[in-house]
């Protein structure tokens, strides 16, 4: 299998453009091409949606938790960090390469990074990760003639786009489709779009747990030449020969460990904040981690300045900000001790996964804590069980109107579905406008897929305005 080369794995081509305007592009001007990657995303509306997206707890509430906006937001903030550790490294270490390449990893590594995880969960559904569940099950139910069209209508890998819905592959749709709009999506550059792409195989070779980069699958059937010509620019080797299976870019798992580190800590917080989880519990796991630091870090040192804080609010974010800045160093040395396996494509798991066997212990602590006491909360799961129901009850009533477009309630449903999220009514293009439906579903932030489900299920009677 071919090798991937540092100097190859960035480019500011983007889709939907030349090489020749990327080109002219990326001439001297005040924001570089990777910079206004980052804010094409926060500017954009698919992004202000997450602020109404269930991260793990319901929405809104008294108690403010984070939502997949400000969760996004700071793993972002931890991977321009990460992103500039690795960087600072790789642009020394591989000097002799040139001053754009120095140029690259010391100063634009941190926004291409920033940018992608940014970017990691637009694809995400309402209420969680429910709304994946909610999506697959609803066409894995399907029966009687339904099922039939959808068997006959759609091929093995365009069934299983639906079949194994999942929100990375969504996430790459988002940022590629044109959606009636401009060719190219955002129109990001390749760098940052292979960043997202953390199981880089269509549905259909997909789901293969024997794997990290076919765990799940990271574009649709729609999107596979999208992704082959980022692979070929960037120099990703396809590790199957005829399959769409290709290796991990490596800048993922720095993507990936942002998200790792964010969604363990802050989860905590969140979970603080409710009630469900003590500051003695707190105190204990997450202090654990500086026991053989030495200098600041040196456990006593921390543990002396969570002491001094009267606010135990105040005491978890002290808490989360030091162990965010511990576990980025550990995250850094990981990426550099693996180096030539993450340019093989041949790292079997995430970075997290190769932290010291002591902290890797504790990172595991957390998780089983998380799975006991907040991901099976009372709260968490009743929201679970509401997006089952809004998600799959939309899916029967637009999915049936595609099937049958010429009926009176059809055309009326299909009316409701924006311009943007094209219905064609060919039965040829089934797999095309079964798209549509589920882009449209998926864009909704939680508050608008209940209202438009208690209405069109006649819940709740729409008002003139």
């Amino acid at each position: 299998m071919a090798k991937m080369h540092w100097q190859q794995l960035y480019s500011p081509l983007r889709t939907g453009s030349s090489s020749s305007a990327a080109a002219r592009n990326s001439d001297a001007q005040m924001r570089t091409s990777f910079l206004r990657d980052y804010d094409r995303i926060i500017f954009s509306s698919a992004f202000r949606r997450l602020q109404n997206k269930t991260q793990v707890f319901p929405l809104p509430g008294p108690v403010f938790v984070h939502n997949r906006l400000t969760h996004s937001l700071e793993v972002a903030s931890v991977g321009r960090s990460l992103g500039k550790a690795v960087g600072d490294v790789l642009g020394e270490k591989y000097a002799h390469f040139g001053e754009s390449f120095r140029e690259f990893y010391k100063y634009e590594l941190p926004s291409v990074i920033a940018a992608g995880c940014l970017a990691h969960d637009i694809g995400n559904p309402p209420f969680g990760h429910s709304g994946e569940d909610a999506i697959r099950n609803f066409f894995r139910e399907l029966d009687g003639g339904q099922r039939v069209r959808f068997d006959t209508g759609l091929t093995p890998n365009q069934q299983r786009d639906f079949l194994c819905f999942e929100g990375n592959a969504n996430a790459f749709r988002t940022l590629t489709h044109h959606f009636n709009e401009a060719k190219g999506g955002f129109r990001l550059t390749y760098a940052t779009l292979a960043s997202i792409v953390k199981y880089p195989s269509d549905s259909l070779n997909g789901f293969d747990k024997k794997r990290l980069v076919t765990k799940k699958s990271g574009f649709f059937d729609s999107e596979v030449e999208t992704y082959t010509a980022i692979a070929a620019t960037l120099g990703i080797p396809r590790l199957e020969e005829n399959k769409n299976v290709f290796a991990r870019h490596p800048f993922v798992y720095l993507v990936e460990a942002a998200d790792d580190i964010c969604y363990r800590i802050i989860d905590f917080e969140d979970a603080h904040r409710l009630n469900i989880i003590s500051i003695e519990t707190i105190r204990d796991l997450f202090l654990s981690f500086f026991d053989h630091e030495t200098g600041y870090d040196a456990r006593e040192r921390v543990e002396a300045s969570f002491n001094k804080i009267n606010d135990d609010n105040q005491k978890v974010q002290f808490l989360r900000a030091k162990l965010i800045n511990l576990l980025i160093y550990r995250v850094r040395d990981v990426f550099m001790e693996k180096e030539e396996e993450l340019l093989d494509g041949r790292l079997a798991h995430s970075l997290i996964d190769y932290l010291p066997e002591r902290e890797l212990e504790l990172v595991k602590r957390i998780d089983a804590f998380s799975v006991q006491h907040i991901y099976n909360h009372r709260s968490v799961v009743e929201i679970e069980i509401a997006g089952y129901n809004v998600i799959g009850g939309m899916l029967k009533e637009f999915f049936t109107a595609i099937l049958n477009p010429r009926s009176v309630k059809s055309e009326k449903l299909l009316q409701l579905i924006s311009k943007q999220f094209v219905i064609t009514r060919d039965p040829d293009l089934l797999y095309q406008d079964i798209q549509s439906v589920v882009d449209f579903i998926s864009g909704m932030t939680d508050l608008f897929a209940v209202d438009i489900y208690r209405k069109i299920t006649g819940m709740a009677f729409p008002q003139i305005r």
